[in-house]
């Protein structure tokens, strides 16, 4: 599957590779996957960096190369401190529910927190691509889908 943007992934180095949603599209065209340790910068400006902040994403976002910050809540922030420039910030519709099952004991997931690859594939949906094949090896992607069934069916 090669996605109709390029997606660029920036994961911190303690995010666990075998939880990790992403990792069955590394190596693929299209995708590159980073790894944000000591000392690591990436240029952001000119990208889309999906979030919480900033409007919802659509088909006019597609233009753009996409960000993923793929990393637990609590370690986003390094993450993001890892940024260069300015990225255009967009976020997701509001009422998106995880099929992922999450056991955090340090900190609570915000409301509409999803799984790296259920982000990735709404923000295609939002920029008017079919994110066919994004979910192929994801574990819950039947209930993801079942669980924002009304919200994609309007994207």
């Amino acid at each position: 599957m090669t996605p109709p943007v390029e997606v660029v992934i920036l994961r911190h180095p303690k995010e666990r590779l075998s939880k990790c949603s992403l990792e069955p599209l590394r190596g693929k065209e299209g995708f590159s996957f980073f790894t944000a340790k000591e000392g690591f910068s990436f240029q952001a400006e000119g990208h889309t960096l999906l979030g919480f902040e900033g409007p919802t994403l659509t088909p006019a976002d597609a233009s753009r190369p996409l960000l993923v910050l793929d990393a637990t809540w609590r370690l986003l922030p390094r993450l993001e401190a890892c940024l260069r420039g300015e990225p255009v910030r967009r976020s997701l519709p509001k009422g998106l529910r995880t099929a992922y099952p999450r056991v955090s004991k340090l900190s609570p997931d915000p409301p509409g927190g999803l799984a790296s690859v259920e982000a990735l594939y709404v923000a295609f949906r939002c920029m008017g691509f079919s994110g066919e094949g994004l979910l192929d090896r994801y574990r819950w992607a039947g209930e993801f889908l079942e669980r924002n069934r009304e919200i994609l069916e309007n994207l």
